[in-house]
């Protein structure tokens, strides 16, 4: 009996000292990714403990793969066991074309919707005057850098949908617009107020980039 109330989740959640300091500290971990919390975390660490070799096992080796060989891309700033990644070193992508997102997770979710087949760059965030974000905290210079190299076109501007998002559209487009030879365009049709790119739906993010629109 007292073993079957161990396995329960529920009676889990109400024993915090019915299993060791190790398993505590583990749910403490997972507690702390995004879409987890404290329950999520409880319950995902309860399955990999009772599938250890089937779960468990694959997963610690595959977090410690991933730790010890993924690295910023020098170029883009995505994230990729290749430096440069593979967007980048994918000859079949269309090099005169930039598209500029905030995360890596944006770029990630673009990507997947197959709507668009040119290269990257990751500002790594948004200007942001109340968290003390300035130019000097994104990757705005290499991304200037690579526009100075005169192979980009165009500069498609995928930021997300917010107030950060928007003012750190427009300061680009600013700094830009000293390349005449660069046209700049941003997300259009799809993409909803104060939407982020990694919420929205492959079909979304294809229409978006399909539909995009030159800035004045």
């Amino acid at each position: 009996m007292e073993f079957q109330c161990l396995t329960d989740l529920k009676c889990l959640s109400k024993m915090p000292k019915s299993h060791s300091s190790d398993i505590d500290r583990l749910i403490q971990v997972l507690a702390k990714v995004p879409g987890l919390g404290p329950r999520s975390a409880r319950r995902a660490v309860l399955m990999m403990l009772k599938k250890k070799e089937s779960l468990m096992t694959p997963l610690a080796e595959r977090l410690e793969a991933v730790a010890e060989t993924v690295g910023e891309c020098e170029i883009c700033g995505n994230l990729d066991t290749h430096n440069p990644c593979h967007v980048c070193e994918d000859v079949r992508r269309d090099s005169s074309t930039l598209c500029i997102v905030e995360e890596v997770a944006d770029l990630w979710a673009l990507d997947r919707s197959e709507g668009y087949k040119g290269l990257y760059h990751v500002l790594g965030g948004t200007l942001s005057a109340l968290d003390g974000v300035g130019p000097d905290q994104l990757n705005i210079s290499s991304l200037m850098e690579r526009i100075e190299s005169g192979t980009i076109k165009e500069v498609i501007l995928a930021l997300n949908a917010t107030v950060d998002g928007q003012t750190t559209s427009h300061y680009i487009s600013d700094r830009l617009s000293e390349f005449e030879q660069v046209k700049i365009t941003a997300l259009a049709h799809g993409l909803p107020v104060g939407g982020e790119l990694d919420y929205l739906d492959d079909g979304t993010l294809m229409a978006a980039m399909r539909a995009r629109n030159s800035i004045e």
